[in-house]
Protein backbone atom coordinates (compact mmCIF):
# COMPACT_ATOMS: atom_id res chain seq x y z
CA UNK A 1 0.00 0.00 0.00
CA UNK A 2 1.41 3.38 -0.76
CA UNK A 3 -0.35 6.57 0.22
CA UNK A 4 -0.50 9.35 -2.40
CA UNK A 5 1.76 12.20 -1.08
CA UNK A 6 0.27 15.39 -0.23
CA UNK A 7 -1.90 14.09 2.29
CA UNK A 8 -1.51 14.54 5.75
CA UNK A 9 -0.96 10.88 7.33
CA UNK A 10 -0.17 10.30 10.81
CA UNK A 11 1.90 7.07 10.65
CA UNK A 12 2.95 4.71 13.82
CA UNK A 13 6.52 2.97 14.01
CA UNK A 14 5.44 -0.33 15.58
CA UNK A 15 6.67 -1.22 19.37
CA UNK A 16 6.23 -3.61 22.14
CA UNK A 17 3.43 -1.28 23.68
CA UNK A 18 2.01 0.05 19.81
CA UNK A 19 2.13 -4.09 18.44
CA UNK A 20 -0.36 -4.81 21.86
CA UNK A 21 -2.60 -1.91 21.19
CA UNK A 22 -2.59 -3.10 17.49
CA UNK A 23 -3.61 -6.25 17.99
CA UNK A 24 -6.30 -5.82 20.85
CA UNK A 25 -8.10 -3.07 17.90
CA UNK A 26 -7.60 -6.14 15.62
CA UNK A 27 -8.95 -8.91 17.20
CA UNK A 28 -11.85 -6.94 18.60
CA UNK A 29 -13.05 -6.76 14.92
CA UNK A 30 -11.42 -9.74 13.16
CA UNK A 31 -12.26 -12.80 14.99
CA UNK A 32 -9.74 -14.62 12.54
CA UNK A 33 -7.02 -12.39 13.94
CA UNK A 34 -8.44 -13.40 17.37
CA UNK A 35 -7.79 -17.13 16.88
CA UNK A 36 -4.39 -16.71 15.74
CA UNK A 37 -1.92 -17.58 18.32
CA UNK A 38 -0.70 -14.00 20.41
CA UNK A 39 2.79 -14.69 20.24
CA UNK A 40 2.84 -15.12 16.81
CA UNK A 41 0.51 -11.90 16.14
CA UNK A 42 2.87 -9.94 18.32
CA UNK A 43 6.01 -11.00 16.54
CA UNK A 44 4.18 -9.93 12.70
CA UNK A 45 2.74 -7.03 14.09
CA UNK A 46 5.93 -5.90 15.96
CA UNK A 47 8.37 -6.28 12.79
CA UNK A 48 5.55 -6.65 9.56
CA UNK A 49 2.75 -4.00 10.50
CA UNK A 50 2.41 -0.23 10.73
CA UNK A 51 -0.45 1.87 12.01
CA UNK A 52 -1.48 4.89 9.88
CA UNK A 53 -4.66 7.03 10.06
CA UNK A 54 -5.39 9.22 6.95
CA UNK A 55 -7.94 12.12 5.93
CA UNK A 56 -11.12 11.42 3.78
CA UNK A 57 -9.92 11.68 0.18
CA UNK A 58 -5.98 9.53 0.46
CA UNK A 59 -5.59 7.50 -2.30
CA UNK A 60 -4.45 4.52 -0.58
CA UNK A 61 -3.51 2.53 -3.73
CA UNK A 62 -3.36 3.28 -7.49
CA UNK A 63 -4.59 0.95 -10.69
CA UNK A 64 -1.28 -0.66 -12.55
CA UNK A 65 1.07 -0.15 -8.74
CA UNK A 66 2.34 -3.14 -6.92
CA UNK A 67 0.80 -3.72 -3.48
CA UNK A 68 3.02 -2.51 -1.02
CA UNK A 69 0.56 -3.55 1.96
CA UNK A 70 -2.48 -5.09 2.92
CA UNK A 71 -4.87 -3.06 4.73
CA UNK A 72 -6.94 -4.08 8.05
CA UNK A 73 -9.46 -1.72 8.52
CA UNK A 74 -10.16 -0.60 12.54
CA UNK A 75 -12.39 2.45 11.71
CA UNK A 76 -13.56 4.38 8.54
CA UNK A 77 -14.18 3.26 5.01
CA UNK A 78 -11.94 2.74 1.96
CA UNK A 79 -13.94 2.85 -1.55
CA UNK A 80 -12.66 0.35 -4.55
CA UNK A 81 -13.22 1.31 -7.74
CA UNK A 82 -11.88 1.15 -11.50
CA UNK A 83 -11.35 3.84 -13.58
CA UNK A 84 -11.15 4.18 -17.16
CA UNK A 85 -8.77 5.99 -19.78
CA UNK A 86 -11.82 9.10 -20.37
CA UNK A 87 -11.57 9.38 -16.38
CA UNK A 88 -14.85 7.37 -14.82
CA UNK A 89 -14.80 5.13 -12.23
CA UNK A 90 -16.65 2.01 -11.36
CA UNK A 91 -17.13 1.39 -7.40
CA UNK A 92 -16.62 -2.05 -6.49
CA UNK A 93 -16.80 -2.41 -3.33
CA UNK A 94 -16.02 -0.88 0.28
CA UNK A 95 -14.02 -2.06 2.92
CA UNK A 96 -15.09 -1.35 6.31
CA UNK A 97 -13.87 -2.27 10.10
CA UNK A 98 -13.71 -5.87 10.17
CA UNK A 99 -13.77 -6.50 6.23
CA UNK A 100 -10.56 -7.49 4.04
CA UNK A 101 -9.64 -5.98 0.58
CA UNK A 102 -9.80 -8.79 -1.59
CA UNK A 103 -7.98 -7.02 -4.38
CA UNK A 104 -4.88 -6.00 -2.49
CA UNK A 105 -4.88 -9.94 -1.10
CA UNK A 106 -5.45 -11.65 -4.44
CA UNK A 107 -2.33 -9.00 -6.09
CA UNK A 108 -0.12 -10.56 -2.94
CA UNK A 109 -1.18 -14.22 -3.52
CA UNK A 110 -0.94 -13.47 -7.85
CA UNK A 111 1.97 -11.02 -7.20
CA UNK A 112 0.52 -9.25 -9.75
CA UNK A 113 0.11 -5.23 -9.97
CA UNK A 114 -3.29 -3.66 -8.38
CA UNK A 115 -6.51 -4.06 -10.44
CA UNK A 116 -8.24 -1.16 -9.05
CA UNK A 117 -7.54 1.97 -6.50
CA UNK A 118 -8.29 2.71 -2.86
CA UNK A 119 -9.13 5.87 -2.10
CA UNK A 120 -10.26 6.82 2.21
CA UNK A 121 -13.96 7.43 1.76
CA UNK A 122 -13.63 9.25 5.03
CA UNK A 123 -11.31 9.49 8.09
CA UNK A 124 -9.45 5.93 8.25
CA UNK A 125 -7.67 4.19 10.90
CA UNK A 126 -5.66 0.60 9.90
CA UNK A 127 -3.00 -1.53 10.23
CA UNK A 128 -1.16 -2.12 7.26
CA UNK A 129 0.73 -5.57 7.01
CA UNK A 130 3.73 -5.81 4.65
CA UNK A 131 3.61 -8.68 2.30
CA UNK A 132 5.56 -11.03 4.46
CA UNK A 133 3.23 -10.44 7.45
CA UNK A 134 0.22 -11.09 5.32
CA UNK A 135 2.11 -14.45 4.34
CA UNK A 136 2.96 -15.29 7.75
CA UNK A 137 -1.03 -14.83 9.03
CA UNK A 138 -1.77 -16.79 5.79
CA UNK A 139 0.08 -19.72 6.97
CA UNK A 140 -2.39 -19.97 9.23
CA UNK A 141 -5.65 -21.95 8.59
CA UNK A 142 -7.99 -20.22 10.64
CA UNK A 143 -6.34 -16.82 8.92
CA UNK A 144 -6.45 -18.33 5.39
CA UNK A 145 -10.46 -19.59 6.01
CA UNK A 146 -11.53 -15.95 6.61
CA UNK A 147 -9.34 -14.84 3.76
CA UNK A 148 -10.85 -17.02 1.05
CA UNK A 149 -14.25 -16.98 2.91
CA UNK A 150 -14.42 -13.27 1.62
CA UNK A 151 -13.10 -13.61 -1.73
CA UNK A 152 -16.08 -15.93 -2.34
CA UNK A 153 -18.89 -12.96 -1.03
CA UNK A 154 -16.81 -10.52 -2.73
CA UNK A 155 -17.05 -12.59 -6.02
CA UNK A 156 -20.88 -13.20 -5.40
CA UNK A 157 -21.15 -9.51 -5.14
CA UNK A 158 -19.04 -8.50 -8.14
CA UNK A 159 -20.75 -11.31 -9.64
CA UNK A 160 -24.08 -9.13 -9.52
CA UNK A 161 -22.33 -6.08 -10.09
CA UNK A 162 -21.82 -7.38 -13.78
CA UNK A 163 -25.25 -8.19 -14.32
CA UNK A 164 -26.51 -4.86 -13.13
CA UNK A 165 -24.12 -2.93 -15.51
CA UNK A 166 -25.40 -5.63 -18.24
CA UNK A 167 -28.80 -6.02 -18.04
CA UNK A 168 -29.98 -3.06 -15.85
CA UNK A 169 -31.05 0.38 -17.15
CA UNK A 170 -29.46 3.03 -15.17
CA UNK A 171 -32.44 4.64 -13.59
CA UNK A 172 -33.27 0.90 -12.15
CA UNK A 173 -29.93 0.91 -10.63
CA UNK A 174 -30.16 4.28 -9.13
CA UNK A 175 -33.12 3.17 -7.91
CA UNK A 176 -31.84 0.06 -6.48
CA UNK A 177 -28.51 2.68 -5.45
CA UNK A 178 -30.63 4.84 -3.09
CA UNK A 179 -32.72 2.60 -1.19
CA UNK A 180 -30.58 0.35 1.89
CA UNK A 181 -29.69 3.64 3.20
CA UNK A 182 -32.74 5.43 5.25
CA UNK A 183 -34.84 7.82 4.94
CA UNK A 184 -32.08 10.40 3.37
CA UNK A 185 -28.99 9.41 1.42
CA UNK A 186 -25.91 11.83 1.73
CA UNK A 187 -24.22 11.61 -1.01
CA UNK A 188 -23.26 14.26 -4.08
CA UNK A 189 -24.53 13.36 -7.71
CA UNK A 190 -20.77 12.97 -8.67
CA UNK A 191 -20.33 10.32 -5.65
CA UNK A 192 -23.83 8.47 -6.87
CA UNK A 193 -22.24 8.58 -10.65
CA UNK A 194 -19.07 7.21 -9.53
CA UNK A 195 -20.83 3.91 -7.89
CA UNK A 196 -22.52 3.86 -10.95
CA UNK A 197 -19.68 4.13 -13.30
CA UNK A 198 -21.71 6.93 -14.84
CA UNK A 199 -21.32 10.90 -15.36
CA UNK A 200 -22.74 13.14 -12.80
CA UNK A 201 -24.94 14.91 -15.43
CA UNK A 202 -26.69 11.48 -16.02
CA UNK A 203 -27.55 10.82 -12.32
CA UNK A 204 -28.81 14.95 -12.14
CA UNK A 205 -31.18 14.25 -15.18
CA UNK A 206 -32.74 11.13 -13.39
CA UNK A 207 -32.67 12.39 -9.89
CA UNK A 208 -34.70 15.32 -11.27
CA UNK A 209 -37.03 12.61 -13.33
CA UNK A 210 -37.57 11.04 -9.96
CA UNK A 211 -38.48 14.01 -8.26
CA UNK A 212 -40.57 15.07 -10.30
CA UNK A 213 -42.52 12.00 -9.76
CA UNK A 214 -42.55 12.55 -6.06
CA UNK A 215 -40.29 9.61 -4.94
CA UNK A 216 -37.30 11.89 -3.91
CA UNK A 217 -36.64 15.41 -2.95
CA UNK A 218 -33.50 16.93 -4.34
CA UNK A 219 -30.73 19.01 -2.36
CA UNK A 220 -26.92 19.78 -2.17
CA UNK A 221 -25.71 16.36 -1.59
CA UNK A 222 -28.36 14.90 -0.01
CA UNK A 223 -31.34 13.31 -1.44
CA UNK A 224 -34.30 12.37 0.90
CA UNK A 225 -36.56 9.49 -0.25
CA UNK A 226 -40.39 10.12 -0.47
CA UNK A 227 -41.78 6.77 -2.16
CA UNK A 228 -39.70 4.45 -1.32
CA UNK A 229 -42.04 1.81 -2.80
CA UNK A 230 -41.75 3.26 -5.90
CA UNK A 231 -38.02 3.15 -5.92
CA UNK A 232 -38.64 -0.69 -5.14
CA UNK A 233 -40.63 -1.14 -8.04
CA UNK A 234 -38.42 0.29 -10.29
CA UNK A 235 -35.53 -1.33 -8.75
CA UNK A 236 -37.12 -4.60 -9.50
CA UNK A 237 -37.26 -5.72 -6.18
CA UNK A 238 -40.80 -6.48 -6.35
CA UNK A 239 -43.75 -6.82 -8.76
CA UNK A 240 -46.14 -4.56 -9.58
CA UNK A 241 -49.14 -3.84 -7.43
Amino acid sequence: MQCRPGNEIKSEVATPASARAALAALCAHYPAVAALDPATCDAVLREHAQSIEVPAGTVLFDEGAPCRGFPLVLDGEIRVARGSPQGRSLELYRVGAGELCVVSASCLVGQRTMVAHGIAARPTRLVVLSPPGFDAWCAHAEFRRFVFGVFAERLADLMALVEAVAFQRLDQRLAANLLGHGPVVHASHQALADQLGTVREIVTRLLRQFERAGWVRVARERTELLDAAALRHLAGDRPPP
